[in-house]
């Protein structure tokens, strides 16, 4: 179950790395995809990786793979900044159990992605450390949060990324750059050494530009965790060989398009990849078949009242005494003045905004109206996708109304920004499977994908269909002019 590793024009693993950190050096400064990168270890763990090429002995399913990392991940002895004035010295002395098993599994990290702060954002514009932009046209966005993971593997600097999706936060970036983008089903992936933004919605995902890459990496690195109580013990496996084999062959798959989504006002361009994808699935033998999902319309208020009340109580551990940013601080002041001051000088506008919004719906006389409403609907929601998957094996859906738009064009109108997450975060707070995959350009020459959805434990059904689409439409021959 190995990946090629073919980063590069070199004959070993060194040559290869070496060559890649030569490229991001030369062009990542205009992309902004990396906020800080680990050569020399990615260096000795290279020189590892050749050592056991040279022997063919101890190979590991990932070695020599190159990998960037989100920086709300842990990694041992390197700064994980949560793309955060809050964290930007934070060092943490032991590595997430994800990273853990890539690293057991042969990976090398190159560094850490850019990201919005804390997760929250989706566009990539929010990162203390710069916005991100898009390689196929750096006037647009790269999407978020997990802007700098998909740059970073469209602009092929990486072979994999690891995000985190939290309301969409890996399968929009991926529409946006042209990559493929999977969220595993909540529970597939220890959240251990994450940093949180809201623990009931939190998932790892994972970018590549073959979909097959994506469904391996989340096989190695998932399973039971005993530091991770939400952790699965599920045995139906992520990646399926017989998925691989059958993908060609859709007779008896059944595809659902949801009512509510199909109804859903969307560009063009975005309605022209949902005919391609529909079409490129029938012809392979899929039965197309009508869904609906009555509740979806209040899938944004509902997410953004649990996502915010989450993060209002994950954030509040962040108060400059234990860890993160301290303020330059009178002896004068009280304890409220001087935490007040670390957490206005270390957290961002749009974190600020999600814990006043959380702490509200989380307050006396509005919890119940809130919050627990939101949570109420969110449980009906799900059991409307499971009579869906009744009748289905796979959803096919946009991933959002429009390709990557421009830097700043949602400035000072947040909630338009919110509104254009109606197409993933239902799929987070039903807890299941979701898979971005490319289809074409627009006359923009901006990337257009989308998204397949499966029942919880059935990626195995997201893999067919996956590849059934990359197989006809081969986007990853495309390459951003970087």
């Amino acid at each position: 179950m190995n990946i090629n590793i073919d980063e590069g024009s070199g004959t070993s693993v060194v040559s290869k790395i070496t060559e890649v950190f030569s490229k991001i050096e030369e062009k990542d400064s205009s992309i902004n995809s990396f906020i800080s990168l680990h050569k020399e270890d990615a260096l000795a763990s290279a020189a590892e990786s050749d050592k056991r090429f040279k022997s063919q002995e101890d190979v590991r399913p990932l070695e020599g793979v190159s990998f960037s990392i989100k920086d709300m991940f842990c990694v041992k002895g390197h700064k994980t900044t949560a793309g955060s004035k809050m964290l930007k010295d934070f060092v943490p002395p032991y590595d997430a159990t994800v990273i853990k098993r890539l690293k057991d599994a042969g990976a090398i990290i190159l560094g850490k992605a850019n990201q919005d702060e804390f997760a929250m954002g989706s566009t990539n514009e929010m990162s203390y450390f710069g916005a991100c932009k898009n390689p196929w046209n750096l006037k647009h966005v790269a999407g978020g949060s997990s802007g700098g993971s998909a740059a970073s593997v469209a602009a092929r600097f990486a072979k994999i990324s690891l995000g985190t999706d939290t309301g969409g936060s890996v399968r929009q970036p991926a529409h946006f750059c042209g990559t493929v983008g999977f969220k595993p089903t909540y529970g597939r992936v220890s959240r251990y050494g994450v940093v949180s933004f809201a623990s009931s919605l939190d998932q790892t995902g994972f970018f590549s530009l073959k979909v097959e890459d994506a469904f391996k990496v989340a096989q190695v690195v998932s399973g039971k965790d005993t530091f991770d109580q939400t952790t699965s013990s599920s045995e139906k496996v992520i990646y399926d060989s017989n998925s691989v084999d059958t993908a060609q062959d859709l007779k008896g798959f059944k595809v659902g398009l949801v009512k509510e989504f199909m109804d859903a006002d969307v560009d063009s361009d975005v309605a022209k990849a949902m005919e391609l994808s529909k079409n490129a699935l029938k012809a392979r033998g899929a039965e197309i078949v009508e869904v609906e999902l009555p509740l979806v319309e209040h899938g944004v208020p509902a997410y953004y009242l649990i996502a915010t009340s989450e993060a209002a109580s994950n954030l509040s551990r962040y108060d400059g005494v234990r860890y993160g940013h301290r303020a330059d601080v009178n002896t004068d002041m009280s304890l409220e003045e001087f935490y007040t001051l670390n957490r206005s000088e270390g957290f961002g506008p749009e974190v600020k905004r999600r814990i006043l919004l959380g702490n509200f719906s989380l307050s006396s006389g509005y919890i119940e109206a809130f919050y627990r409403k939101a949570c109420q609907l969110r449980r009906l929601m799900r059991e409307d996708y499971f009579k869906a998957f009744a009748k289905v094996d796979a959803i096919l859906a946009p991933v959002a109304s429009t390709a990557a738009f421009k830097l700043n064009a949602f400035e000072g109108d947040p909630l338009k920004k919110f509104l254009n997450d109606y197409f993933t975060v239902t799929v987070n707070l039903s807890g299941l499977p979701g898979l971005t995959v490319p289809v074409q350009k627009n006359e923009s020459g901006l990337p257009v994908g989308v998204q397949l959805i499966a029942n919880q434990f059935e990626e195995a059904k997201l893999l067919k269909a996956g590849l059934s689409l990359e197989d006809e439409f081969k986007f990853y021959e495309e390459a951003p002019d970087v």
